[in-house]
Parts: structure tokens; sequence; C-alpha cells
């Protein structure tokens, strides 16, 4: 039987875990300024490992493509929310805590956050790897929202399903909107957000006209 690592040998290993770590996170930090500014397709692996002030040989030791950089992104930004989500729900209020993670998420929200999401939904349609990255993603996001409506509605008349399918353009909305407009008013954007599913929690959101 071997021996145990020693406390020193274990320390060296954590320490070298956590600086993996960080640097996995500044190339993602690096990746996103340079998607924001040239765009998916012509950033080149060159510009990447320059922006992140690595040799290009090192760079591929953390991310050997630049979709592989879009997933690492996407995979990050999916573990920031589900933090958030936990941070909120320790408070115990399943309610607060809803509409703490939908106006915390969509009020920071920068505007380069936004452009890279617009960029990953138009490279989704091109590429199939990023699609279902997008499609699990967001099945994800629906499946714990109308969850939760359900639980927290206040009304029989709140069919939970309806009430995403409004909220949906809406929150896509607000992403396209801050990407696109130099003063949008990510507030008031927010408040309707917030609005609506006040309403659909309490089983008045409009009924939709029938199709002829």
């Amino acid at each position: 039987m071997s021996a145990a690592p020693s406390s020193a040998a274990l320390g060296t290993v954590i320490d070298a875990r956590a600086g993996q770590g960080a640097r996995r996170e500044h190339i993602l930090d690096a990746a996103e300024a340079c998607f924001v500014r040239n765009g998916f397709h012509r950033t080149t692996m060159q510009d990447l490992a320059r922006e992140a002030a690595m040799s290009p040989g090192n760079f591929y030791r953390y991310f050997e493509s630049k979709e592989a950089l879009i997933l690492g992104w996407a995979e990050r930004e999916r573990g920031r929310g589900a933090l958030l989500v936990k941070s909120l729900e320790r408070e115990g209020d399943r309610r607060a805590a809803f509409l703490g993670v939908i106006t915390q998420y969509f009020a920071a929200i920068t505007r380069e956050a936004a452009v890279l999401r617009l960029d990953i939904w138009s490279e989704a349609t091109r590429n199939p790897a990023i699609a279902a990255m997008t499609e699990r993603t967001e099945a994800e996001a629906k499946a714990w929202i109308v969850d939760t409506i359900a639980a927290l509605s206040t009304d029989p008349a709140c069919d939970p399903a309806a009430v995403y399918a409004v909220l949906d353009p809406l929150m896509k909305g607000l992403v396209v909107g801050r990407a696109l407009t130099p003063d949008f008013d990510t507030p008031a954007a927010v408040a309707t957000l917030r609005a609506a599913i006040e309403a659909g929690l309490a089983g008045r959101l409009p009924t939709p006209e029938p199709t002829r």
C-alpha cells in the first residue's frame, strides 16, 4: 500500500488546481472581450491568446477551440446562475428568491454579456454543438421557471406554461435591447418583466384572441 500524500503535497495539488481554475477564468474573460469586440468568427485563436497574454501553445492547454471557449463561457454563466438561486433560496422565501433571481440576473447583465449572448444565439443556427448547448440551457431554465410558477401561483387560473410563454420573449427582448440600444432602460424592462410574473402568478395574464 502506498503512503498517503503529505499535507504539503496535498497543498501543492490544491494550489495547482486553484491556479488552473484562475487561468481558465482569465481566459474566459479575455475571450468575452475578444468576441464582443470582433465577433465570434473574426476572432482567431491567436487573438485570444494575445488578449489573455499567453502563448498560443499554453492557451491550447486550456481550450482547444473557439467552440470550447463558448461552451466553457456558457457553463460558467450557468454555474453563476445556480449559485445565485441557491444564495437567494437560503433566505427561505421562495417567491422572493424567484423574483430576486429574475431581477438580479437581468438588472446586472452587462452590454458585453448581452452582445455575446446574441452572438451565441446566432452561432447556434449554424453550429450543432452550440445549438445543443443552447437548447439544453434554455430547457433547464424553462423547467425551473415553470416549476417555480406552479409552486407559487395564487390562483387556479394560473397556467405555468402559458406564463412562461409570455415571459420568454420579454426576457429575450431585454437581452436584445441591452445589447443593441446604448441608452436602453434596463430598470423599466425589468419592472415590466416582474409585473408580468406577478400577473401570471395571480392568474391575470391577458387571454390571447382566438385565431380565425
